[in-house]
């Protein structure tokens, strides 16, 4: 099969490789379109290093097209999306409820084969089955939709209320469409002013400014809940530097640089920082795929460029400059 590795910082290769044989408990999939996330790009770039050349990508979208022993219910030609990240189960945190930041989890494209190849073997229980009403466009974006819905489902904020997101890549634009679709007024913050506008397209309010002038502003709307989406260290800084009393701050960015708050702002105005990253197995891709099959949401709107894969490299290219919202890689 054609598989494409990461051998060194913005440097993708694309070989001939065999295809794998399912495991105990494992379907083959072969993988259709997988979608190019931010963490992907942060790979290709060198910001974070890996121990040896990797097949990356881990939004896969495909069919079953083996089984492993022990796999029961499962069809060949079933269409599936791949759920990334897996959890040991035996860890305290897993034991806890908290499989989302166990020690010991299993990533696709980190710790294990990725979906940059034609086929990729997975734990059938982390392969969810696609409903015939869910389009592939839908589909793909199911992975970092699960992400927003996890994020505004963990924070406080209700329908009705108004929050604030900053950052509108892949993630920003899917909360930001989430929210509006269930009754959320949602203010935004971006430079980028193409993606500004599909926001605002959506019904959100675009604001912007230094900590002083959002704060004024967010106090004005009432806004309850700030979700940080921009995955910098300067726009975390902001989002605490401008909460509005009573407020909570969701971080979504994932700033591997230090960032800074004034402690007694938070504790004298009731501030609380929310941590959340990726989603709760099951729940989150269940409630997903239904809020698709509701026609609540469509997140495959998001999607600005397709490109083979034989052009991984130039596609992770074009995504490291920041002005595509999602680029699709077919297979």
């Amino acid at each position: 099969m054609k598989a494409a590795f990461l051998t060194s910082p913005k440097h993708i290769d694309l070989d001939e490789v065999a295809i794998p044989e399912p495991k105990t408990g494992e379907v083959r999939v072969r993988l259709k379109q997988v979608g190019i996330c931010g963490s992907d790009v942060h790979l290709f770039l060198g910001h974070r290093a890996l121990p040896q050349p990797t097949i990356i990508g881990h939004e896969g979208y495909g069919f079953i097209d083996k089984t492993g022993d022990g796999v029961t219910g499962r069809q060949i030609g079933e269409r599936v999306i791949i759920e990334p990240n897996i959890p040991c189960r035996q860890c305290r945190y897993c034991l806890q409820g908290h499989g989302n930041i166990c020690v010991n989890k299993r990533v696709a494209g980190l710790t294990e084969a990725g979906c940059f190849a034609e086929y990729v073997c997975w734990p059938e229980a982390f392969c969810r089955p696609v409903p015939d009403d869910i389009t592939d466009t839908d589909a793909v974006t199911v992975e970092p939709m699960a992400v927003g819905v996890h994020a505004l489902f963990k924070s406080s904020a209700l329908p009705g209320d108004t929050i604030a997101v900053i950052g509108l890549g892949a993630i920003g634009l899917l909360l930001t469409h989430l929210a509006i679709s269930l009754g959320y007024r949602v203010l935004v913050t971006e430079l980028n002013a193409r993606k500004r506008q599909l926001a605002v397209a959506e019904g959100a309010i675009a604001v912007e400014g230094d900590a002083d002038t959002l704060n004024r502003l967010w106090e004005q709307y009432e806004v309850c809940t700030v979700f940080e989406c921009a995955g910098s260290a300067a726009t975390a800084s902001l989002a605490t530097a401008a909460a509005p009393r009573g407020s909570e701050v969701v971080l979504l960015g994932l700033a591997s640089q230090p960032a800074s708050f004034t402690p007694l702002k938070i504790a004298r105005e009731g501030i609380h920082i929310v941590p959340s990253i990726i989603y709760d197995h099951p729940a989150d891709f269940k409630r997903t795929l239904n809020l698709i099959q509701r026609k609540k949401i469509n997140p495959g709107k998001i999607i600005s460029r397709y490109m083979p894969l034989n052009q991984l490299q130039e596609a992770l290219t074009l995504a490291a400059l920041g002005d595509d919202t999602k680029i699709i890689v077919t297979i």
